[in-house]
């Protein structure tokens, strides 16, 4: 399939429980065009530097902020001079989310979830730890538009916007052979992270579900993730992920039967161990669910003695 459509997949290891990440590079309108770049270390280095050195990259598309898409941008940029090109939403994002302003307001914020011991502190350094893996900072030329079309490769792509795993992810759609590269916003094996990061969206697992039912219109045959393989039916899997999560806000609604603070909720929600990375997820994934019960009248919150307590209605 890769050969058909005149893209290559450059998979780059991470150093993570999820350990991968797919990024891509096709011949672009004017040059090469790399999609998405892996963490700023020496592994993703390593793995470009060949594709650096034998092709002229005009263009690189960052489909969304996370590090592990993001992260080498800059010195990638900076190596090839290419022009970076994403949602504006996530280009600020990008450049104010590690900075110390925001871990500052996210500490206050991890403060109010009710995590034991030291817990709000490790979760905002596990999240500054991040920032020599994103920076240098992509200069990014040109922000994205929904419905917009890129050449990449052999045929030519419309733009997405999918907000809900970040609030500007995009896909890419090519409707002659129904083909999506759907980024992080759908998966094979796992569940893309829906998390409330205390800031940007209010509600993140909503606009998911809007996200899913926006590309389900599409009824994708072929799928490219960000990770893991490529697969078939789409709206298979798309079912599949509405599906998890409703039970999971089945499983949040009953934790919250009384008052319940969102370490708690999480604990109940992640019953294996987790590292500090991992905790973190958790915390995040959990208070989207709980703000979606929120928003949808089904809960109430309260703030008591600086920590937030969650009841189901």
């Amino acid at each position: 399939m890769f050969n058909e459509i005149g893209v290559q997949p450059v998979t780059i290891p991470l150093p993570f429980r999820l350990n991968h990440v797919n990024c891509f590079i096709g011949e672009g309108s004017n040059g090469w065009t790399i999609m998405d770049a892996g963490l700023n270390n020496d592994v993703s280095r390593d793995i470009w530097k060949p594709y650096i050195e034998q092709h002229k990259i005009s263009t690189i598309i960052l489909t969304h902020l996370h590090p592990d898409h993001y992260g080498y941008s800059g010195t990638l940029q900076r190596l090839t001079n290419a022009e970076v090109w994403m949602t504006k939403v996530d280009d600020e994002a990008g450049t104010t989310f590690w900075e110390p302003e925001s871990l500052e307001k996210v500490k206050k914020y991890y403060d109010t979830c009710g995590i034991p011991d030291n817990g709000a502190a490790e979760l905002t350094h596990d999240e500054g730890s991040f920032i020599p893996r994103v920076k240098p900072y992509p200069q990014v030329s040109r922000h994205l538009n929904e419905g917009e079309k890129i050449v990449f490769g052999k045929y030519d792509y419309e733009v997405f916007f999918t907000p809900g795993h970040s609030d500007g992810l995009i896909c890419l759609f090519n409707k002659e052979k129904s083909i999506l590269f759907s980024t992080d916003h759908i998966l094979p094996k796992i569940t893309p992270n829906i998390s409330y990061w205390f800031r940007g969206l209010p509600n993140p697992l909503e606009a998911f579900f809007q996200s899913l039912k926006k590309i389900e219109l599409l009824d994708a045959d072929y799928v490219i993730p960000s990770h893991g393989k490529p697969f078939q039916n789409a709206n298979k899997r798309i079912a599949e992920l509405i599906s998890h999560h409703q039970d999971r806000l089945n499983e949040v609604y009953t934790f919250i039967k009384n008052p319940a603070t969102i370490y708690q909720v999480s604990k109940n929600l992640f019953k294996k161990p987790l590292n500090t990375h991992e905790t973190r997820f958790a915390i995040g994934e959990t208070i989207a669910h709980l703000e979606y019960l929120y928003y949808n009248n089904q809960c109430i919150k309260n703030l008591e003695n600086g920590i937030w307590y969650y009841q189901a209605i």
